[in-house]
């Protein structure tokens, strides 16, 4: 494998990327974000995917000059694919990615995306920009590929090298360079998919099969918080049969499985086809933050702990345990709900950035040592720093309080007489 790498894109996908090829070749680690830059020159990675050690021990190049791309035969563009306001797809960072690799690629290069798209993306979005802005064609002077991306931010088990990779390719020749470039770097493997619109299409099935399987047990949740019956217990039963899937109930945010299944979609509907079962689960799934706040407030109102001087206390802000990533988290919408009813929300993270939770939210949040006596304790992220330190959290509440367990951490033993809990 002689080929030179360079990764565009340095966030939660494209750092863990070029980290790894790095530890095997020289790679060119590309960002338009400077400031990313710089603190990654620095060793520093805000996503908290890499640590330092692994920063200062990989041969990567980090630069935002366009031009560094030109020394690069091999790219990789792992680049933000969301969501815009109307839940169709937004490929702005993709078509820009693609003119910037476009404006400095050279003959025989070899482009792939890593990026989640709906099927036919690839080919009939990005290689028009590719050839617009290098002045060459596709299939003859350079050639596309198509591996969708597998990382799981927070996942230090499942990660890049230990994820069987999905390769594809423009030529069967194309493909099998994508896979050598890969299994140099991959211990698990790779496998061939025959076209790149397969490629696509199962990238976009593994989170949509995910978010509907979840909203099943969303819409549960639902149903067996009427029938007072804990859904917790229910899927414990169910799950002593051997063929029984174990999903949970919760929500569902992040820029992956709340995200991917509008991407396909968006190319049913193109196709004329109404998708009604995945809609279904989305609009399940979108919904969860509103019950959540919705029950808090019920509750709170049941138990009489609901005035103006009412405190509630959320722990996590983030989308997923672990890790800083404030992406499109549900949990934000709990919150903006029961401000909305005038209580008093202090908001803690330990993972979180607090500057990214002001910009992004406009939520300030506590330190551990800030958080104050509450009525109600929200435990909406399960951080490893709240599994281990449960009883210094709920030492917090009052003697009458609630305990609104979103993660199914709780135990009834661990809380006070006159304190009650509520799971999801």
């Amino acid at each position: 494998m002689n080929r030179k790498i360079a990764v565009v894109g340095l966030g939660y996908v494209g750092l863990p990327v070029a980290v790894s090829f790095g530890n095997h070749h020289e790679v060119i680690g590309f960002d338009i974000n400077e400031h990313r830059i710089n603190e990654l020159k620095e060793h520093y990675d805000r996503t908290n995917e890499v640590t330092s050690e692994k920063l200062m021990n990989t041969n990567i190049t980090f630069t935002s000059d366009n031009n560094d791309l030109k020394r690069a035969d091999f790219i990789i563009v792992a680049v933000p694919t969301p969501i815009n306001e109307n839940k169709q797809p937004d490929l702005t960072p993709l078509i820009k990615a693609s003119e910037s690799v476009g404006s400095a690629m050279n003959r025989d290069t070899i482009v792939v995306y890593e990026s989640t798209v709906f099927p036919g993306a690839t080919m009939e979005k990005c290689v028009p920009v590719l050839e617009k802005f290098s002045g060459l064609k596709s299939g003859e002077d350079f050639f596309v590929g198509y591996s969708p991306e597998r990382i799981n931010p927070g996942d230090k088990i499942h990660t890049f090298e230990t994820i069987t990779k999905v390769v594809s390719g423009q030529t069967p020749e194309v493909l099998d360079i994508v896979a050598d470039v890969y299994s140099s770097v991959v211990q698990a493997g790779v496998h061939k998919a025959p076209t790149i619109e397969v490629a696509e299409a199962a990238k976009v099935i593994e989170n949509t099969q995910r978010d509907v399987n979840i909203a099943l047990m969303n819409e549960l949740a639902l149903i067996f918080d009427k029938a007072g019956i804990n859904t917790k217990d229910v899927l414990e039963a169910a799950g002593t049969k051997w063929n029984f899937l174990r999903f949970s109930p919760g929500l569902v945010g992040g820029h992956c499985i709340g995200v991917d299944p509008y991407y396909l979609t968006h190319k049913a509907q193109e196709l004329g086809h109404h998708p009604e079962v995945i809609l279904s689960g989305r609009r399940i799934n979108d919904g969860m933050s509103t019950f959540v706040a919705s029950t808090i407030i019920k509750k709170m109102l049941k138990k009489g702990i609901l005035d103006s001087e009412s405190v509630v206390n959320v722990l996590g802000l983030t989308f997923k345990e672990n890790t800083p990533d404030l992406r499109n988290t549900k949990v934000i919408e709990i919150i903006k709900e029961l401000f909305e009813y005038g209580i008093n929300v202090n908001v803690n993270d330990v993972e979180a950035d607090p500057k990214e939770a002001k910009s992004f939210y406009g939520i300030e949040l506590k330190e551990r040592e800030q958080l104050e006596e509450c009525d109600v304790l929200v435990f909406a992220v399960s951080h490893n720093d709240y599994l281990e330190n449960k009883e210094e959290y709920l030492s917090l509440l009052s003697d009458n309080g609630i305990v609104f367990d979103i993660k199914g951490i709780i135990e009834d033993k661990e809380l006070k007489t006159g304190q009650s809990v509520w799971r999801l």
